[in-house]
């Protein structure tokens, strides 16, 4: 590792993330007029974003960062590419990592890997439902869109809010910082899916200002100092339920979406690995048969 490489990750142990983040959100979510323009302006021409891709096209069209970060996308762009049995992409983004839970961990990058208990918010009866199973774990870059959608249809069972750091998520923090995913901030759903169990666990990172979901709105910020969980009915008026390529969740500064599944539920596509681009709404995997 280069000497500005080492300087990076010293920083990520050494900064205020939590309160930078905080700092960082409310200026993303102020009506700042003129210098909310001018940032968004020099955001698309640092990234490099596609704005003919976004509903609405133009800067000016969005009064906070955080209406722009969010962007819609035009939905002739992102159709769904899949056929029965088959499961979506939920973002745009880039594959860290895809593969195997073995013994119960997730590989996270040469050298490192983490819990699924841990993960997923401490409670090992949730993590048992995928034992031996597979997991992807895809990173969303600044310039990506950043709503999530629903891989395959699914009905809510339970959400976790799960307290933590606020490293950064990108690949160099990845291979440098143990137990990375399992020690930030996150929000677990767990769904009962025609493919059985899923879960999609939604990290958090340095700057991000929030993630929501769309059955509660935003769920952090605020922080909490202790693992929180909400149940949900199967069935009736408070049910959860969600098809496939529905949005489920969004970021509001990017971060990693990290999807689990049971022994032998799916077959990822033979395409996907590390550093696949995808494309929300194109194929991911199928149904095992």
């Amino acid at each position: 590792m280069s000497i500005t490489d080492k300087i990076k990750i010293a920083l990520q142990y050494a900064m205020p993330k939590h309160l930078l983040s905080r700092l960082v959100g409310r200026f993303a979510a102020a009506r700042a007029g003129i210098f909310t323009q001018l940032f968004i302006k020099w955001f698309i021409r640092q990234y490099k974003i596609d704005m003919s891709e976004a509903v609405h096209e133009q800067p000016g069209a969005y009064k906070t960062f955080n209406d722009f970060f969010t962007r819609h996308l035009k939905p002739e762009l992102r159709p769904l590419k899949t056929q029965s049995g088959q499961l979506a992409h939920p973002v745009d983004g880039v594959v860290s990592q895809v593969g195997s839970i073995k013994d119960g961990r997730i590989f996270q990058a040469k050298g490192h890997d983490y819990s699924l208990t841990e993960l997923l918010g401490g409670d090992s009866d949730n993590a048992k439902e995928f034992t031996d199973g597979e997991f992807a774990t895809i990173y969303l870059a600044p310039r990506d869109y950043h709503r999530i959608h629903m891989p395959c249809d699914g009905v809510l069972k339970k959400m976790i809010y799960v307290p933590g750091n606020l490293f950064s998520v990108n690949p160099l923090t990845a291979r440098n910082v143990p137990n990375l995913f399992a020690r930030n901030e996150r929000v677990v759903a767990l769904f009962d899916t025609d493919v059985g169990p899923m879960a999609m666990v939604l990290v958090g990172a340095t700057i991000v200002a929030s993630i929501g979901t769309v059955w509660s709105g935003t769920v952090t910020p605020p922080t909490g100092a202790q693992v929180q969980s909400w149940s949900y009915p199967a069935s009736g008026l408070n049910a959860v339920q969600l098809k496939k390529g529905e949005e489920m969740g969004h970021f509001k500064l990017g971060s990693t979406v990290i999807l689990a599944f049971a022994k032998d539920a799916v077959e990822f596509d033979p395409d996907l690995g590390h550093r696949s681009i995808t494309r929300m709404g194109e194929v991911m995997a199928s149904q095992s048969a």
